[in-house]
């Protein structure tokens, strides 16, 4: 691989299509001299493949003169990356690539987790569903105003947009429970239960989507989850019976997997109970280290790992850290008091953090929840004009020294930036120890990139690299061989991916290329390119050689190729 190559593994420079124009689209191509890591957990081993259209062809040996050669001397050969938990429903409409998932190995997507989406949705129902992505997945939302053409209603038909459009990258879709209540509900679906009736019109239009190829159905019981008007959304008013009900409509499809983020009503017992009596795979969210006693998070997994049915808890391999600025404060929703801020018109969020009224509710209400009260130290001061001499010091240390209360630190600095100050917050899984543990196990399923999701506040899409690099390299917590397979086969086979993850002869040739000594994620940026110039985090790549996407190179010797789309939808997780 020649130096120049090697650059631009970290530069995601973009090299026009016409690179590949010479190629002959009907030989195959095959990858010679690399490490192959199959997807399977088993041993590294060198290993020619050969790609034949869209599949894998020969694996092993391939005979010299066969088709194109690609020298992937010195790199590690895996099965594409696939990332189980993105938020891209509303990017997928006007960023066909998927940036920056593409930019990190990641050839395959799976959208509608937590239970949101942008579909189905009548007309009255878009101004909410953009309200309640903005306050609760911290979309812009003058770029999901400019940015989406509701083209579509119904689910299906949400789809059919998707596809038609071409993407960079394979998509699985998922049902949220948010819109789906909003689509039948209307204006109640965020005041009260649902009827009989409603539950039954629901389940008629899941199951609609699950014929037309949604690969499952997911929903929110998470606490710090507010929509519009501050309110809780709507899957948080959902009975039990309701999720219940809708849980049986996927099992009837014969395919989908249910994804749930937990709450107080709801157990790994529910959990496993709905798996055995659907027949479907759940994975349910989350647990993350560093949230209360040391061995927290080991201790549930023990607790839970004899249970019955195909139950998977979600993890993430970095700490979950946002900026944050006091317009936009979802971090803060587990104090109930922000529910006023989240509610309030942008214009009006000012005058309730200064309201000392607000704010003795809201120190009440923070010292009445143990991880709030813990997250003081871990929050900090990251951007602010008035205060320059407070960046990098945390609200827990600033109170202490002015004898007040966090809640108060965060307002009085807010305010004399005008809500322009930004604030770096430790949301967990910071305890390295614990989650090196976590990670090492089998019963977990790697995901909450929440990539597409929180776009100015964090950027965790290059996981993949971070868990190659820092846990495999580094700290040598896991071997390549595990992390390959916790990256393809594992979330392949949870999600029951046909033919993906695995590099076999006739699987589907979405492939990786990768330098095990540089493979990694370069620094965060910000940048202003989504639509009505909002702004978003975002990272490149490091020792990411060549992507194959369905046999097609999307990425070569470091550099994306312009313009190929390659990517399939994945209608029941299929081609």
């Amino acid at each position: 691989m020649s130096a120049q190559a090697r650059l631009g593994s970290a530069t995601n420079t973009l090299v026009t299509s016409d690179r590949v124009a010479s190629d002959r689209p009907d030989d195959p191509v095959v990858l010679r001299g690399g490490t192959l890591v199959d997807g399977t957990g088993g041993a590294a081993r060198p290993a020619d493949v050969e790609i034949v259209g869209d599949r894998i062809g020969r694996v092993g040996d391939v005979p010299a003169g066969t088709g194109t050669d690609v020298d992937v001397s010195g790199l590690v050969i895996a099965p594409g990356f696939i990332d189980v938990h993105t938020h891209y429903d509303a990017q997928i409409l006007w960023d066909r690539d998927l940036t920056p998932s593409c930019w990190h190995g990641v050839t395959t997507v799976i959208m509608g987790n937590c239970g949101f989406g942008v579909a189905p949705a009548r007309p009255s129902d878009r101004a909410d569903l953009v309200s309640i992505l903005e306050n609760v997945e911290g979309m812009s939302a003058a770029a999901l105003t400019a940015g989406i053409e509701w083209t579509f209603e119904d689910f299906p038909d949400y789809l059919d947009t998707v596809e038609a459009g071409g993407v960079r990258l394979n998509v699985g879709v998922m049902v949220g429970h948010t819109p789906l209540r909003l689509y039948v509900m209307g204006e109640d679906a965020d005041t009260r239960a649902a009827t009989a009736d409603e539950i039954a019109a629901m389940r008629t239009v899941l199951a609609r989507a699950l014929a037309a190829g949604a690969i499952g159905f997911a929903s929110s019981r998470g606490a710090a989850h507010l929509g519009r008007r501050g309110r809780p959304v709507p899957s948080r008013f959902a009975e039990v019976a309701e999720l219940s009900a809708l849980a049986d409509t996927v099992g009837e499809a014969g395919h989908g997997i249910l994804q749930i983020i937990t709450g107080p009503d709801l157990s790994p017992e529910f959990y496993a109970e709905t798996s055995v009596r659907t027949g479907r795979p759940v994975t349910w969210l989350g647990l993350a280290t560093g949230l209360g006693p040391s061995r927290r998070v080991i201790d549930v997994l023990d607790a839970v790992r004899d249970l019955p049915g195909d139950v998977w808890p979600q993890v993430a391999c970095q700490p979950i850290v946002m900026q944050i600025t006091p317009a936009e404060p979802f971090a803060f929703g587990l104090i109930g008091a922000f529910a006023d801020v989240i509610g309030a018109q942008p214009a009006a969020r000012a005058a309730v953090y200064a309201d000392p009224a607000w704010r003795a509710r809201a120190r009440a209400d923070a010292d009445a929840h143990r991880p709030v009260t813990a997250r003081w130290a871990k929050t900090f001061v990251a951007e602010s004009d008035a205060a320059p001499e407070l960046i990098d010091r945390s609200l827990a240390d600033i109170a202490g020294e002015r004898g007040t209360h966090p809640v108060d630190v965060l307002a009085d600095v807010s305010l004399a930036d005008g809500l322009r100050t930004r604030f770096r917050v430790v949301l967990g899984n910071d305890d390295e120890d614990e989650l090196s543990q976590v990670l090492g196990r089998r019963d977990t399923l790697l995901g909450l990139s929440d990539a597409g999701a929180h776009a100015s506040q964090l950027c965790d899409a290059g996981f993949g690299g971070r868990l190659l690099s820092y846990w495999v390299r580094d700290r040598k917590a896991l071997s390549l061989e595990t992390a390959v397979w916790r990256l393809t086969g594992h979330p392949a086979a949870v999600f029951q991916l046909t033919g993906r993850g695995v590099v076999a002869p006739g699987n589907v040739a979405d492939l990786v290329a990768f330098d095990p000594g540089t493979v990694g994620v370069g620094p965060l940026q910000r940048v202003h390119d989504l639509p009505a110039g909002s702004d978003r985090l975002i990272t490149h790549s490091l020792g990411i050689h060549h992507v194959w996407v369905s046999g097609t190179a999307i990425r070569r010797d470091g550099a994306d190729l312009d313009g190929v789309r390659p990517g399939r939808l994945l209608r029941g997780g299929r081609d």
